[in-house]
């Protein structure tokens, strides 16, 4: 009975071993390409905010709340 209860062990052990390996070589290319997109929707994250950030009402409205915290009394 020992004998059968590690038989069986060993081969549910081995089976998840067999899984992950085949599950990793099949996910293998879906991480660069995930990578990619992040980098890609950051990007344009950015250049959005870069625009928002440098046009004439925001950047006027950034300038007179920097102004009146330099004012500010103490």
């Amino acid at each position: 009975m020992y004998q059968a209860v590690r038989a069986r062990l060993r081969a549910l052990v081995c089976g998840v071993r067999v899984a992950r390996r085949t599950a990793a070589r099949r996910d293998a290319g879906m991480v660069t390409s995930e990578y990619a997109m992040g980098i890609v929707a950051a990007v344009a994250f950015a250049v959005v905010l870069y625009k928002v950030l440098t046009s004439g009402a925001v950047s006027a409205e950034l300038q007179d709340i920097v102004k009146r915290a330099l004012d500010a009394r103490m």
